[in-house]
């Protein structure tokens, strides 16, 4: 693998796609027909692009020794020596002076969201990870703020609703990726070495105070959440009187396949611990999204 391959497996370019939680105040704030929040809101979403990328590349020179003894991170560019220090370290510098000049030019209104955002994400890789149930509050914090930036940070007013759904899908999506740490874990070590299992939790440490039964609870605590708090805002008053009709009901069906489906992955498939890859990688959750967003607009712009 060359030098420059490597520098951009190291950026997680895949992972860009969880930067489109900037993009959903244009749905919903039906403001996709002007050029100008579009414009903003699409420079916000490079510029969040960007900085993830920082932090990917951070938390990657942070975990560099514990993941070279970890069955799958240690392929990773920084784990396996295929990128140097120096390099990463210019790439992170990179990525944030990036991100800084397109906050510039897209005047957005809350730049200090994404100072929070590295911030949050620098405390989180320096110890927060290893703090039980407060780590995955974190993961879901970086995804509120993506929401915030891409609505109030270009002028467009963030609903309650999508707040609280927003929270409760982050949250499910968190502790999804722990359950499925643990199931990589309990499939690459000795059952009956208690040595060999805590060599590999030790990888990361905030496994040791979680289990299946708990993690599998706090998931159907986030799932129900998600789908009931969706379904609460299709049919509220509020929102039928904010986009003229009570036809997003609709959606539903499609948002419900979408998280069983998950659900299937994580426990039947081994999926879950990559929810970019999975819906990048599975027709059933890319076609679940691409059938929400387009009922979604098909609804919202009253063509439905």
């Amino acid at each position: 693998m060359s030098q420059m391959r490597s520098l951009i497996h190291l950026m997680r370019l895949r992972q860009w796609v969880k930067n489109g939680f900037v993009l959903i105040g244009l749905l919903f704030g039906h403001a996709w027909n002007d050029p100008q929040l579009v414009a903003q809101a699409l420079l916000a979403c490079a510029a969040f692009c960007l900085l993830s990328s920082a932090v990917y590349v951070m938390n990657d020179l942070v975990d560099r020794q514990a993941d070279r003894g970890h069955p799958l991170k240690r392929h990773r560019p920084l784990a396996s020596g295929a990128v140097g220090t120096p390099a990463a370290l210019a790439l992170m510098t990179a990525c944030c002076l990036g991100a800084y000049v397109l906050v510039v030019i897209g005047d957005n209104r809350t730049p200090w969201m994404f100072i929070a955002y590295v911030a949050l994400n620098v405390a989180y890789s320096f110890g927060l990870k290893h703090v039980v149930v407060l780590d995955v509050f974190i993961i879901a914090a970086g995804f509120m703020l993506r929401i915030l930036v891409g609505t109030s940070g270009i002028g467009i007013a963030p609903s309650q609703w999508l707040l609280l759904c927003g929270l409760m899908l982050t949250l499910f999506l968190g502790f999804a990726k722990r359950r499925a740490e643990l199931g990589v874990l309990a499939s690459t070590i000795e059952p009956a070495s208690p040595e060999s299992r805590h060599s590999a939790v030790s990888q990361r440490r905030v496994l040791e105070h979680y289990s299946p039964a708990l993690l599998d609870q706090m998931m159907t605590v986030a799932a129900a959440g998600t789908i009931v708090s969706y379904s609460l805002y299709t049919v509220s008053p509020e929102t039928v009187a904010l986009h003229g009709t009570t036809h997003l009901i609709y959606t539903v069906p499609v948002v419900i396949y979408g998280m069983f489906r998950y659900l299937f992955l994580l426990h039947r498939r081994g999926g879950g611990d990559d929810p970019a890859q999975q819906l990048l990688t599975d027709m059933h959750l890319l076609g679940a999204l691409t059938g929400w967003v387009t009922l979604a607009l098909l609804v919202l712009g009253r063509w439905l």
